[in-house]
């Protein structure tokens, strides 16, 4: 006798919060409630027959290829001290304004986030490289904290990033069309940041004294830095948005690109190339394991029937669009708060994008948003991981303080997630615009 039914996809969801929640790692929590509810719903033979399509399935999609070629990229560039150029150079440019290294921290974690996709990575790698700065020229430990902590987050807004290609497979959407749908709510976020910064700067200009105004050929040079990279990551993206190549065509390109410049600025050594290699190969191994408990998991839900029970309460409510997806954002807010982003994601989206569909928004949007929602979660207490990595890197500055400094940024990525609801143009106008 199998138990198909909504109430063992329910008991499946509670499991899986329990295993997440004792510090089971994700991908094997995902894996052992998908395979294992699928044992209880349809029988033994038929749920491993399942899972082994999964995984046969999962390991031979051609997109897939996306993932470890953008993240070798990515280890090229750090060899080739992407992270530190791209911050003098925004630094060059505006540390001479009050809060000009500031505005340089969170043009350099959108620059650096745009390379690296990882917004852990982002945090910690720009906060190794700002955040001495700008305490030694007198920034206030909140503002420093809060405006690196908070760019940290741009990391998975701007593209290539590796949470929409995981979206994308998991949710069988255009990994191109979400990398041109994440452009227009990547950049307004960033520009929100800079406000905040503005604004602060304004209320109490002592948290952020004026510096010394670099050059004009200190600014130059610090430009030619990073000239080489802005055009590698402008024929990427720019390649995927206008059509000219597929996105793993666009890894391939910017790996051999990466390559080049690291050999170019002769950095390219067997250490860099074996410590990049092998840092991408455990990386991927990771996420492809986790892609694997995921659609295990997603196939699970949906055979329980628990998709559509909850679809048809919420149509059953009446509240129409706006509503519903204001309470799917409450949802995800609730859940980003005490679950890691990734977890988020794939414990939300099976459960989740019928319901968004059901009010008629596009997956693609759906993609963009619950990435902004899974964004807001790294600097939401009482999780908020990048305030962690922020204090690993400061770690003379109280978390108190920490979580005081990335409050204002935080109201703002309300505002902006409010705005990507009201408007969903933000993210679809691109893609329909180039006829993705």
């Amino acid at each position: 006798m199998t138990l198909a039914t909504p109430g063992t996809g329910l008991i499946g969801l509670v499991i899986l919060f329990v295993l997440l929640l004792g510090g089971v790692p994700i991908g094997v929590s995902l894996g052992l409630v998908g395979i294992g509810g699928l044992v209880v719903a349809l029988g033994f033979e038929a749920a491993i027959i399942k899972g082994g399509v999964v995984i046969v399935e999962t390991l031979t999609r051609y997109e897939l290829g996306t993932l470890p070629l953008f993240m070798l990229m990515a280890h090229l560039f750090f060899s080739a001290n992407a992270s530190r150029d791209l911050f003098d150079a925004a630094a060059k440019l505006m540390g001479h304004r009050r809060g000009g290294l500031a505005y340089a921290s969170v043009a350099g974690c959108a620059g650096f986030g745009s390379i690296n996709g990882s917004s852990l990575a982002t945090a910690a790698t720009i906060g190794l490289v700002a955040l001495p700065e700008m305490r030694k020229r007198g920034y206030s430990d909140a503002l420093a904290t809060g405006t690196v902590a908070a760019g940290g987050t741009l990391g998975q807004m701007l593209p290539p990033s590796g949470a929409l290609i995981v979206y994308g497979i998991i949710a069988e959407q255009s990994i191109g069309k979400l990398f041109t749908a994440t452009l227009i709510p990547g950049i307004s976020q960033m520009l929100f940041y800079c406000l905040v910064v503005w604004l602060l700067v304004r209320w109490k200009p002592s948290i952020a004294p004026v510096g010394e105004r670099a050059s004009w050929g200190e600014r130059g040079r610090a430009l030619l830095r990073i000239a080489d990279m802005l055009l590698l990551l402008g024929i990427v993206l720019g390649g995927i948005v206008l059509g000219w190549f597929s996105p793993s065509e666009a890894s391939s390109i910017g790996t051999a690109g990466a390559l080049l410049i690291t050999a170019w600025r002769r950095r390219l050594t067997k250490e860099v190339l074996f410590r990049a290699f092998s840092e991408t190969l455990r990386t991927s191994g990771l996420i492809f394991l986790v892609i694997i408990g995921a659609l295990s998991f997603s196939i699970f839900i949906s055979v329980t029937g628990i998709t559509e029970a909850v679809g048809s309460g919420v149509t059953e409510l009446g509240m129409g669009t706006i509503p519903t997806l204001l309470v799917v954002a409450a949802i995800l807010l609730l859940l980003g708060s005490v679950l890691d982003g990734l977890a988020l994601m794939l414990l939300t989206t099976p459960i989740l994008l019928p319901v968004v569909e059901g009010v008629g928004m596009s997956p693609i949007w759906f993609g963009i948003f619950i990435t902004r929602a899974m964004e807001i979660g790294f600097v939401h207490p009482p999780l908020g991981m990048n305030l962690y990595v922020i204090q690993g890197v400061a770690k003379d500055v109280p978390l108190g303080r920490i979580f005081r400094g990335v409050l204002p940024f935080l109201a703002s990525d309300l505002i902006h997630l409010l705005l990507l609801i009201l408007f969903p143009a933000m993210a679809l106008w691109l893609p329909s615009m180039f006829g993705q």
